[in-house]
């Protein structure tokens, strides 16, 4: 069998997928209709002293159009855990509510929590069943943050489409922006954060991810709509009021608009 050749710019790489769909033998070409699946895009978790912080825009875009400006990415799992979700928006977040009622139901029927590592491992093989889905196009990537109560610390995981499971030990970023957001958490994360101090750094990270990515929305103050943050502490789950974000994000706003 000779192996087909590729032109310089057009070669698939490692990815066998992508050599399937180079050589036309993918049966999991899309047709010519394809519709514009809403995706939700940027999100972030990140460690600090006492807990971990999560959080992501509210932008779900389809194709180049705003699909919705408003999307709650970032979902309370169970008391000390959250989810959020980049990919396909309709399987992540079909995916989360079974998530969280396998938890819940963990819970009735042991008496007891699962433990923080044994809800990342359910999380990844849920992805991995989803791997059919993920070949055509309808790819569920989360983040998964929360505190373990058993080591009194805070853990944050992120995964890949295939299940596998990556656990970090500063933060995480994930999505179109996630690179942006990636760099301003590198400069300024320290081991050393405070609760306050994690609020302004992830609103300057995603701040900053909005102003590169359009597929991740700015704080928008005309509608009030601010992104979705969170703190999982020994204490629980905890959300950052909007008053709190406005306040952090118009300081963001004056420092930019004096450069």
């Amino acid at each position: 069998m000779q192996l087909p050749r590729f032109a310089q710019g057009s070669d698939p790489g490692p990815s066998f997928v992508d050599l399937l769909k180079h050589s036309g033998l993918s049966p999991f070409n899309a047709p010519d209709s394809e519709v514009e699946v809403p995706h939700g895009t940027t999100c972030l978790a990140m460690r600090f002293d006492g807990g971990v912080l999560i959080a992501g825009d509210r932008r779900a875009t389809a194709g180049n159009l705003i699909r919705s400006r408003h999307m709650d990415k970032v979902v309370q799992a169970d008391l000390h855990s959250g989810v959020a979700f980049s990919g396909a928006a309709g399987p992540s977040m079909e995916m989360i509510k079974l998530f969280q009622l396998q938890l819940e139901h963990y819970e009735k029927m042991e008496g007891r929590s699962l433990s923080l590592e044994g809800k990342a491992n359910q999380l990844s093989a849920m992805i991995r069943e989803n791997m059919p889905a993920a070949m055509q196009g309808l790819a569920v990537l989360p983040l998964f943050a929360g505190f373990e109560p058993a080591d009194g610390s805070g853990h944050i995981w992120d995964f890949d489409v295939t299940g596998g499971r990556y656990e970090e030990r500063e933060y995480v970023t994930i999505g179109s922006g996630g690179m942006h957001a990636g760099t301003v958490l590198k400069v300024g994360w320290r081991s050393t954060l405070d609760r306050g101090t994690a609020v302004t750094l992830a609103c300057r990270a995603l701040w900053e991810a909005a102003e590169a990515d359009s597929a991740t929305g700015r704080p928008d103050f005309l509608r009030g709509l601010y992104p979705i943050m969170a703190t999982i502490t020994a204490d629980g789950w905890a959300a950052v009021p909007d008053a709190e974000l406005e306040t952090v994000f118009r300081g963001i706003e004056e420092e930019v608009r004096t450069r």
